[in-house]
């Protein structure tokens, strides 16, 4: 299975396709095209109408690539600015985890593009009008790459049921060590930066069916989503997981995570905050905020369909969140944590006396994930 879907606007592209699809032969490869080209003819579209026609053409040339992937071994798309929208667009619709690669003149900001599905982008740093040394070079480089992958062994399916876990860097010990003893228990840890992209990917490997249970961890996006307006999008990123096994902690959820310090309003930094990098800061909540967010994560909680289980670590639901801490208050913790018992009707809950940091926390965690999936396997 040596072919290779080769995707891009043929018709404005046809020398640098040609030229890439020589080099994929000259590595053993086989190429089956994928034309997206919108087929102007030449004529000026207004914005509507061209990006009508972006659409259709991604939608199209997806379909043709999912019933295509599993007769070939690798996706590579080539574009610029409208080219590089379509293809990305294409590929989204493939398994997270399928090859997929993309040279591009990185017109456009990528990210959220990518929150959800693995393209890996190989920039051009010179336009695609024409062949070139530059262009050249990145073709014959890519094309030894997607060799590569080709030759590539598949990563063995692991025998230990996948675990999602949801993290962030002010959870960042508590991950490692539910991770750690995920192990122990015999269960693999797949982890995800809870700021958005990595929520949207969660999402995703929910809906691929990749883990057979999750420990979120940290719920910041909740604040991310309803209080920030920074994020990507990622609908289900607390009710994708209704159907599994759930434990759930309020990691995170004390704080609203903003831009670089001096992008933040004067009333946000009125509170207590702190600089967890150059380009966030953390504000703490006030307790009405978190009434409303502990109301809406309860809510959420209360569509699961499989056990749930929510820990709630009484010592700190974030590293600054201490005795000393920049942010510590307790008084919200016990806003958050009288809420989430009172509205419970779909889960359980259970204060313990740790920081969420503690191994004790991890311990409690994987133990009432194990009795979680021992509970779901008994009413199977």
């Amino acid at each position: 299975m040596s072919r290779v879907l080769l995707i891009g606007t043929f018709e404005t592209k046809t020398a640098e396709l040609g030229y890439l699809a020589d080099a994929l032969a000259r590595n053993g490869l086989t190429v089956e095209e994928v034309d997206v080209s919108l087929g102007s003819g030449g004529v000026i579209w207004s914005g509507a109408e061209k990006l009508a026609r972006m659409a259709e053409r991604a939608e199209a040339a997806a379909a043709q690539i999912a019933a295509r992937c599993d007769e070939c071994y690798v996706a590579l798309g080539v574009g610029g600015g409208t080219g590089g929208e379509i293809v990305m667009a294409a590929l989204k619709g493939l398994p997270a985890v399928y090859p997929k690669v993309l040279i591009t003149t990185m017109a456009f900001d990528p990210r959220a593009a990518l929150a959800d599905t693995a393209i890996t982008l190989v920039p051009t740093l010179c336009d695609i009008e024409g062949l070139n040394p530059t262009l050249r070079q990145v073709f014959e480089n890519t094309a030894s790459m997607v060799a590569g992958l080709y030759r590539a062994q598949v990563a063995p399916t692991p025998d230990a049921p996948a675990i999602a876990v949801t993290t962030l860097g002010a959870t960042g010990k508590a991950g490692a060590e539910i991770s750690r003893q995920l192990a122990e228990a015999g269960f693999e840890a797949t982890l995800f930066h809870a700021n958005g992209y990595g929520g949207a990917a969660f999402v995703r490997f929910v809906a691929e069916g990749r883990v057979s249970g999750v420990i979120d961890l940290n719920v910041h996006e909740l604040g991310r989503l309803r209080l920030a307006g920074a994020h990507v999008e990622m609908p289900g990123r607390f009710t994708a997981a209704a159907h599994l096994p759930r434990v759930t902690l309020p990691g995170g959820l004390n704080f609203i995570g903003l831009g670089a310090v001096d992008t933040v309003s004067d009333a946000h930094l009125a509170r207590p905050h702190y600089r967890h990098t150059a380009q966030f800061t953390h504000v703490k909540l006030t307790e009405d905020e978190m009434a409303d967010q502990a109301t809406v994560l309860a809510d959420l909680l209360n569509l699961s369909t499989a056990p749930c289980h929510v820990l709630l670590p009484m010592g700190g639901f974030s590293h600054e969140d201490r005795p000393g801490g920049a942010i510590e208050d307790p008084g919200l913790r016990n806003v958050a944590a009288d809420i989430l018992e009172q509205h419970a009707k779909a889960y359980s809950v259970t204060r313990l006396p740790h920081h969420i940091n503690t191994p004790d926390i991890a311990a409690e965690a994987v133990a009432a994930l194990a009795t979680a999936m021992t509970q779901r396997t008994e009413h199977a």
